[in-house]
């Protein structure tokens, strides 16, 4: 097995959203030998500049028409016709993150010699720095509500951790922020203005499909799914009036009609 390192400019394709909906994406193999079992380490180019996404090669030699139809994630249609010539691999998805200990300032500190233009082989000393840090590295709030039944170790003490994946993952959350900002979009509360640097990124992400809801073949929409709120926002969200959790715009009105000048 061999570890690899392509890029990826997400200026033209919509990575996050395609491995989301699907797992996978069938990607332009070229002349390269990657072998099935081979693990490839994706590096998203400017301006996000780090390693975000860890698949497995599950299939070679792969050609058109017999790859999945991607012309939705491609930005350019024109670019989309000049993709689908050549050999494929099939990338499955293992796992993504937002880690700024990936980015390509930290990758050259430990072995990295410059960002990847093409499939580069990570020495073993990298491949150690790479694995150790391909962990989250946002808050983890928790919500009882949002039953998943994952069990993860916290300081030493293992307890059931009941958070929804989707409202786990940090690249669904930077994208969610990155299309709608950081300001509680219940009360308007941006955590950099009341609390000044300490606030800087805080904010939580809330799943507008109550959990329950959520199938195996749930697709998760950044944009229209996910909504930045603050913490206490969040868990009135969570609760329950009449049996129902309260919608952004129920809540809204609750705090209108309670507010006190």
């Amino acid at each position: 097995m061999t570890n690899w390192i392509i890029s990826a400019n997400s200026q033209m394709y919509d990575h996050t959203s395609s491995f989301e909906h699907y797992s996978f994406i069938d990607w332009r193999q070229g002349n390269v030998n990657f072998a099935v079992g081979d693990i490839v380490f994706i590096y998203s180019t400017r301006p996000t500049s780090m390693i975000q996404y860890k698949c497995l090669v599950e299939k070679i030699d792969l050609y058109y028409p017999n790859i999945r139809d991607d012309k939705e994630y491609w930005k350019d249609e024109e670019e989309y016709q000049k993709s689908i010539n050549g050999k494929f691999m099939r990338l499955k998805l293992i796992d993504q993150i937002y880690n700024q200990k990936l980015s390509l300032e930290n990758l050259k500190e430990n072995g990295l010699s410059a960002a990847p233009q093409g499939p580069v082989k990570v020495k073993p000393n990298l491949l150690e720095y790479i694995n150790s840090n391909f962990s989250d590295n946002f808050q983890t709030e928790i919500f009882p509500e949002m039953l998943d039944g994952e069990t993860i170790e916290f300081e030493g003490i293992k307890k059931q951790i009941l958070v929804n994946k989707y409202e786990r993952s940090s690249i669904a959350r930077k994208k969610c922020i990155e299309f709608h900002g950081l300001s509680c979009k219940v009360c308007g509360l941006k955590f950099s203005e009341k609390y000044g640097v300490i606030g800087n990124e805080f904010i939580h992400i809330h799943h507008l499909t109550p959990i329950h809801k959520i199938g195996k073949e749930y697709k998760v929409d950044y944009k229209n799914d996910l909504i930045p709120v603050c913490p206490n926002c969040h868990s009135m969200l969570h609760r329950k009036v009449n049996g129902n959790e309260p919608t952004i715009d129920e809540l809204k009105k609750m705090i209108n009609e309670n507010y006190i000048a």
